[in-house]
């Protein structure tokens, strides 16, 4: 808790230098993705599908509080909150008190949002930014969550029969993520009929068949751990693209260096897959970009300009079909590291990466 204690207080100071360089008296953090930011990893969700939470975070020059109201606010202090932020708590039923907490916290001035509403304006750019690259605390947790969901998909896939319906191997990776302490906060799943026309399939009743893939977005302490992976029972036919799929792949993360815009990334993606004889494969599926407190903070697209820097964590998903590559990496001075990669799921190197091939269990 010292350590999240000691985050929270530099977060504090970068939130103070956007209040003093934009002029505004006070900041609300309302989203799900920016509660876990300012309060170093503490969740303030109660409905995972919500983007907002049960708490929200107000900073003016002088004070901190986490907002929310009677029914939350023992449960956050106990077990989600470290020290660093004062409290404001509002009866459940209503919500004037908290507005006009607020109202008088901001004395009139300008208020900046993540999600604004009525008056309040949106975040600077540049504070946003701030939020792309990662503080080591940050990236001490990251590690943690990129491991436990790669073990969670290496235990799923391992047990996972042809007889399993997708809705099935869909739910065994929700109970293995959480489990070890991470939302679920999506797993698809692709069956032998469905991979090869769909890229983005949500399970059906569908039963696997010969081959199957499944697709983490995982959530632990906020960030997300993105990763794909597939299985092949006895008789699956092996893909004649993956290698095509390796290639490709390997062009995009070599051109994930400081400095680079996510546009060269996408475009670099773009001339790899025309190379291999895929000349529309980057329309077929986005190809990812920058993630950390979402699953994709930034998707790469032709006009995005934003420049990769060091302590930023990327997933890129290129794929083909019936075939997809997807890792979470961390930007660093001497390369990337793969947060997301399990040592027990077998693996092949490539370009120096260990990257990840069909799991066998049968034949295992």
């Amino acid at each position: 808790m010292q350590e999240r204690s000691m985050e929270i207080e530099k977060k504090l100071g970068i939130m103070r230098d956007c209040l003093r360089s934009s002029g505004a008296s006070m900041l609300r953090l309302r989203g799900t993705d920016w509660f876990a930011w300012a309060t170093a990893g503490g969740s303030n969700t109660v409905l995972l599908a919500a983007e907002t939470g049960v708490a929200e975070i107000a900073v003016t020059a002088t004070h901190a509080y986490v907002l929310t109201d009677e029914i939350e606010a023992q449960r956050l202090q106990d077990e989600e909150v470290p020290t660093g932020y004062e409290w404001q708590v509002a009866p459940w039923a209503d919500a004037g008190v908290r507005r006009r907490f607020t109202s008088d916290l901001a004395a009139g001035g300008v208020v900046l949002s993540d999600r604004p509403a009525g008056a309040e304006q949106p975040l600077p750019a540049e504070f946003i930014r701030q939020r792309y690259r990662l503080m080591d605390s940050e990236i001490v947790r990251y590690r943690e969550v990129g491991l436990l969901a790669a073990q969670a998909m290496t235990e799923v896939m391992t047990a996972a029969r042809p007889g399993w319906t997708e809705f099935e191997l869909a739910g065994a990776g929700a109970e293995a993520l959480w489990a070890r302490g991470l939302h679920p906060t999506l797993t698809l799943v692709a069956n032998e009929r469905r991979l090869p026309i769909y890229r983005h399939a949500t399970p059906t009743r569908e039963r696997l068949g010969k081959r199957a893939m499944l697709v983490f977005c995982a959530r632990g302490y906020g960030l997300y751990a993105n990763l794909t992976r597939f299985v092949h029972f006895d008789g699956a036919a092996p893909q004649p693209a993956s290698q095509a799929l390796l290639e490709i792949e390997a062009a995009g993360l070599a051109a994930c260096r400081p400095g680079v815009p996510l546009s060269d990334v996408y475009a670099t993606l773009d001339q790899a897959y025309r190379q291999h004889g895929f000349a529309d494969g980057i329309r077929r599926h986005h190809q990812g970009g920058i993630c950390g407190y979402l699953s994709r903070e930034i998707v790469a697209t032709p006009a995005t300009g934003e420049p990769l820097a060091t302590r930023m964590a990327i997933a890129f998903n290129p794929s083909l079909p019936g075939i997809k590559l997807e890792d979470t990496f961390l930007i660093r001075d001497d390369g990337l590291e793969n947060l997301t990669f399990d040592p027990a799921w077998p693996a092949i190197t490539h370009e120096t990466r260990q990257r990840a091939l069909p799991l066998e269990p049968e034949a295992a």
